[in-house]
């Protein structure tokens, strides 16, 4: 399994704050930074399945929106998570 206990935790400790803060906005845009990236793997190699390739593009969208409230919230703290998780603006 790709998204394990011990790998959800890792993310939550390392961008959340603690293993136990699961609602932070930059524990889950980690999380679904995550999944977008096994999911993108997964369509490389079975370019037709199309559920898979619906549930990426929802994927983003929500990592989009609560990207778009971190950055309306805290500009500081939207930075810091673009440039940890590397991801494009």
């Amino acid at each position: 399994m790709y998204l394990s206990t011990e790998i959800k935790k890792d993310i939550f400790k390392k961008h959340g704050g603690s293993d136990k803060n699961t609602g932070s906005t930059e524990a889950q845009i980690a999380l679904f930074s995550h999944r977008i990236d096994h999911l993108t793997g997964h369509l490389q190699i079975n370019k037709k399945d199309y559920n898979t390739q619906r549930a990426l593009i929802n994927l983003v969208g929500k990592r989009r929106s609560l990207l778009d409230y971190l950055k309306n919230k805290d500009i500081e703290r939207y930075r810091s998570i673009l440039k940890n998780l590397e991801i494009r603006k």
